[in-house]
């Protein structure tokens, strides 16, 4: 307990850390305050009063005090807020009584250092966040994309997606959000095997027509993956906007099966069909081959691709696609040898782009399938391998003459 006196000496003081007491004193005393009315106004008088003090150490003393308040008034905090760079970095990062009316003003004039602290803020609304975005710092907007409890609108992600994409950084701070759209994300893929097709040290890695092979097969495996997720959404927007993209072939239909990725292949049927997803679900369950041929002529495929797709999702009712390699590598290999036979080895030509793709996936799955072989034979045998680890004999030595 601090008498009056006391406290009228202590603010009177040419010592600013005893003037800095009383200031944190006066700001304290305020916030917790139950007495008679003109007793809180003459300390509101005194917080006032503070604010002309020449030291900015006793400033620093009243703005601590009231830092984190919501009950701090708001005229004082406004006035720190233009007070010196410290003190307003300290206001504009943490306290409480600030709104978006006062920051927004602000923004299109404070400097980077301030702009960070704003960031900081405990909480950010998805308008603030949009102005802090509009400055163009990158390394400001950085930060603001790492922090998931910021709703961000999905025009400015896409936005930045397609102006920033190009950026590393920016792409993983976009990649990593949750709130990213499935177009969005599939842009940003794109531009990631952009870059890696123009990293020189995988360009040095792999000759040119693989390296191809291999970042289309990713990007082919990212479509149908987000796809995947989309349709656990019930989210048809994805696929309609790839068919009007022109996106969805043959190939792409062809992976999302061979990938397990069997809920996107259904949502690309019914959208390409146009017929009800559930009904697409069963016919792909236990439809007979004329039902499934009906559908995928409904889809506008030809007779051959028809075929191969009735084939395929025959083999994949049987099969554990998407996690078992050996099962993938099966189902592609009977594929291509049924293919082979039934043409003579004259393949269609509109079957050549199913039959490359499949060609390709029996090199990727063999390999895939055989890496684990070997490691699952040695861990259920105990027995020697039947190959002689012994060397040649030795050769006798000649005697020196």
């Amino acid at each position: 307990m601090v008498a009056y006196h006391e406290f009228v000496s202590l603010s009177q003081s040419l010592d600013s850390e005893e003037r800095g007491s009383a200031a944190h004193l006066s700001a304290l005393a305020y916030l917790n305050h139950t007495g008679p009315a003109d007793e809180h106004a003459a300390l509101y008088a005194a917080l006032i009063g503070f604010l002309d003090d020449p030291s900015v150490k006793v400033r620093a003393a009243l703005a601590y005090g009231l830092l984190h308040s919501s009950e701090a008034p708001r005229p004082i905090m406004l006035a720190l807020l233009h007070d010196s760079a410290v003190i307003a970095r300290a206001v504009l990062q943490y306290s409480p009584v600030l709104i978006d009316a006062d920051l927004i003003g602000l923004v299109k004039t404070l400097d980077v250092a301030m702009l960070v602290s704003i960031s900081q803020r405990q909480r950010i609304s998805a308008r603030l966040a949009t102005a802090l975005i509009a400055r163009g710092d990158l390394q400001l907007t950085q930060r603001l994309l790492r922090r998931q409890d910021i709703e961000l609108p999905s025009a400015l992600l896409t936005g930045l997606a397609q102006s920033h994409g190009e950026n590393p950084a920016m792409r993983g701070a976009l990649l990593a959000r949750r709130d990213l759209t499935a177009a969005t994300r599939l842009l940003l893929v794109q531009k990631v095997s952009d870059a890696l097709r123009q990293t020189r040290i995988v360009k040095g890695a792999l000759a040119s027509d693989r390296l191809g092979r291999v970042l289309r097969d990713s990007c082919d495996t990212a479509l149908s993956a987000i796809g995947e997720r989309e349709a656990g959404k019930a989210q048809p927007d994805y696929v309609a906007a790839l068919i009007l993209g022109d996106r969805l072939n043959t190939r792409v239909l062809l992976h999302a099966v061979v990938t397990g990725h069997v809920m996107f292949f259904a949502d690309c049927l019914a959208e390409l069909a146009q017929t009800p997803r559930a009904k697409v679900f069963a016919l792909l369950e236990s439809g007979s081959r004329p039902a499934l041929n009906a559908l995928l002529a409904r889809c506008g495929l030809g007779e051959g691709v028809r075929n191969l797709f009735a084939r395929l999702v025959m083999y994949a009712r049987a099969s554990d696609l998407a996690d078992d390699a050996g099962a993938r590598h099966y189902v592609v290999t009977a594929l291509t040898e049924e293919l082979i036979a039934e043409h003579a080895g004259c393949i269609p030509e509109e079957l050549e782009e199913a039959f490359a793709y499949l060609s390709e996936q029996n090199i990727v799955l063999a390999r895939k399938a055989a890496r684990g072989v070997m490691a699952a034979f040695a861990d259920e045998t105990r027995s020697a391998m039947a190959v002689s680890l012994d060397g040649p004999a030795p050769r006798l030595a000649l005697p020196a003459a």
